[in-house]
């Protein structure tokens, strides 16, 4: 019986992993979506690639092994849409539009610890306030003064659940924003 190649190593057959089928069918859209002209808009953008998500399956793919290849897709699909919008706009005109969404994410992350985002009900979990707030600070002095902050640091961000914390949906999506303007600016 011969054995069929895997394009990523796979979980031990008693852990779970991502769920092959799911992550081939997957990378098969995206290679025929950065196949098409680079001036061209496509289903696949980066911030596509950055909100995928796999079901588990036993023996599946490595989380780890694809969870590193997504990065260096999401990051070949920035600079791709980076081009497109320098050769679309000009390039004054490209980063013009990226500081004006670093500034509203800035005035999101310097508004006071406890009110940068909605807040869940009181009997909801959101994100622990007093985590995000913290990391929020962290974010804004990087767009602010530019400290070293990694994209991995941002797309890698989790925080505890608290009874009437920070909308989940809210947060994620800012620093989906923060992550979208990081890759921009490479």
């Amino acid at each position: 019986m011969m054995e069929t190649m895997s394009t990523f190593p796979r979980a031990k057959r008693s852990q779970p992993g991502y769920d092959i089928e799911q992550v081939e069918d997957f990378l098969e859209d995206a290679r025929r979506a950065y196949a098409t002209d680079a001036r061209a808009a496509t289903a696949i953008d980066s911030s596509t690639i950055r909100r995928t998500s796999f079901t588990m399956q036993k023996g599946g793919y490595s989380p780890a092994h694809v969870d590193a290849a997504l990065e260096r897709l999401e990051e070949a699909f920035a600079r791709r849409e980076h081009e497109r919008g320098v050769i679309e706009h000009g390039e004054e005109a490209w980063y013009a539009k990226v500081r004006d969404r670093a500034q509203q994410a800035l005035e999101t992350l310097k508004r006071p610890d406890g009110e940068r985002f909605r807040r869940v009900s009181r009997i909801s979990r959101g994100y622990r306030v007093l985590e995000v707030d913290r990391f929020a600070a962290k974010v804004a002095d990087y767009l602010e003064d530019g400290p070293d902050m990694t994209v991995r640091e941002v797309r890698t961000a989790q925080f505890d659940a608290q009874f009437g914390g920070y909308d989940e949906d809210e947060v994620d999506q800012l620093l989906d924003t923060v992550v979208s303007l990081m890759l921009a600016v490479r």
